[in-house]
């Protein structure tokens, strides 16, 4: 509840009559049950008060938030857009194959069946129009009269007759006879426009059940996207598999961030696509689909995530559509498959979980953990901001060594100045022999040279 019944009594609604309070409690307690949009307007109108002391607010922010953006590409892989005002639709009539391809099923069913019944009752009617015109239906029991098809009595029997000519069956009851010119062109025509409605409906079909659109359905993408880090980089990693055995052959990733955005001279674009690298630089673009693979963009200098942290993620609006092509290996044609991540779907600090383990002979795959992911440890800062705190550690470490390497020249030149102090001491008086001091005067040199040298090759390994 927003606030309490007791609160909601104590706030003014408009100088409504003390008689009214209950009525307003009953619809306060009906608006919270159910909240929604329209219902925060009514009572908003009801007692503004309420909005002044900010009990209205979490609903509108929470309608807000949770507000879904609407998908450009479906988790299906459908295009969510349709074009509208179309003034130029004669296009579509000179591309009139793909036209019927595209058609849904019911449609080109329909098409299918009104090609070939239109074709026979055209020619079924001209049949009957020249049996009519000669005469023909006249002379019906005359033995010494030659129709131009024999057998033809009515309309029903030149359509029939015009069915067994276009498709060549043949039954040999109605026959043309050779004392009819006209019927034997009219013949030779519809055999040949019989032949091409065949040619065109059939490879219609044919293409349209051929189609690897379907193939499309065993290609699976994960539900979730996630970010974490692969070999100390924040990556953006996503899984793809394929459930048949028969490959992909020549499969071939892509992304696309989907964001509007507003240019520098005020020009705003929307829904604008930004390539999201996979590894077309590396090559890893280029897939074997053999198993489910785990794709990963590393979110670097050149990445749109460049700047996203994880507290920033939860307050973008954007969506990733990935992409998947390649040639079926049973038929060779082109298959692409399409899904699409909105920012919601991003998971910040998880993996995906393996499904990969071996048998005896084989290696087995577990579909059932294809979208588990499990949560690890992941800075919540953005790409650019670990990059400097990386940068910043190897820039103290290097000063570091640096001092130290500065520091065993002066030690060793401390170390030669003591024998000269000793000769000189020697020389004024009697003589002395250190030998003992020497000797450990030398080893110390000798000691901080080794140490020196193996310092300097740290460093430059380092560097």
């Amino acid at each position: 509840m927003l606030v309490s019944g007791e609160n909601f009594q104590n706030q003014d609604c408009r100088g409504f009559p003390q008689e009214s309070e209950l009525l307003f409690s009953a619809l306060y307690i009906q608006l919270i049950t159910y909240p929604n949009f329209c219902n925060q307007i009514v009572l908003l109108l009801l007692c503004p008060s309420l909005v002044s002391l900010g009990t209205l607010s979490p609903c509108f922010s929470a309608a807000r938030t949770r507000r879904k953006r609407q998908r450009y590409v479906e988790k299906n892989g459908r295009c969510n857009v349709q074009h509208g005002n179309m003034r130029e639709t004669y296009r579509y009539l000179t591309d009139i194959f793909t036209t019927l391809v595209d058609l849904n099923w019911r449609c080109s069913l329909f098409v299918f069946v009104m090609a070939y019944a239109v074709t026979w009752l055209f020619f079924g009617a001209i049949w009957y129009l020249i049996a009519y015109c000669r005469g023909d239906l006249d002379h019906l029991e005359d033995q010494n009269w030659t129709p131009c098809v024999n057998n033809v009595n009515g309309f029903i029997s030149a359509f029939l007759f015009s069915i067994e000519t276009e498709t060549t069956i043949g039954y040999g009851h109605r026959v043309i006879t050779d004392q009819c010119p006209v019927g034997t062109m009219l013949l030779l025509l519809q055999a040949i426009l019989g032949s091409m409605v065949n040619a065109f409906m059939v490879g219609c079909m044919f293409v349209k059940i051929s189609q690897p659109n379907k193939r499309a359905e065993t290609l699976v993408f994960s539900k979730h996207a996630v970010i974490s880090l692969r070999d100390d980089k924040l990556c953006l990693m996503f899984r793809v598999g394929d459930l048949r055995s028969s490959h992909i052959v020549g499969a071939n990733m892509r992304a696309k961030l989907i964001k509007s955005k507003q240019t520098q001279e005020g020009e705003f674009i929307p829904l604008d696509q930004t390539d999201i690298s996979v590894g077309f630089e590396t090559g890893d673009d280029r897939l074997f689909l053999v198993s489910p693979l785990v794709i990963s963009h590393e979110i670097n200098a050149r990445s749109p995530f460049w700047d996203m942290s994880q507290a920033q993620l939860e307050k973008e609006d954007f969506e990733i559509v990935v992409i998947l092509e390649g040639m079926v290996e049973a038929t060779g044609m082109t298959c692409q498959a399409r899904s699409s991540y909105l920012a919601e779907e991003v998971m910040w600090g998880h993996r995906f979980s393996p499904m990969m383990c071996l048998a005896e002979g084989f290696f087995d795959i577990d579909y059932g953990a294809f979208h588990h992911t499990f949560e690890v440890d992941t800075p919540s800062c953005s790409a650019r901001e670990l990059s400097l705190a990386a940068a910043r550690l190897d820039a103290h470490l290097y000063w570091s060594i640096s001092s130290r390497l500065d520091e065993e020249p002066t030690l060793a030149n401390q170390a030669a100045k003591q024998p000269d102090s000793s000769s000189a001491n020697s020389k004024g008086g009697e003589p002395t022999f250190i030998l003992g001091e020497m000797t450990d005067i030398q080893e110390q040199t000798g000691l901080g040279e080794l140490n020196g040298s193996v310092a300097t090759d740290q460093s430059e390994s380092e560097a």
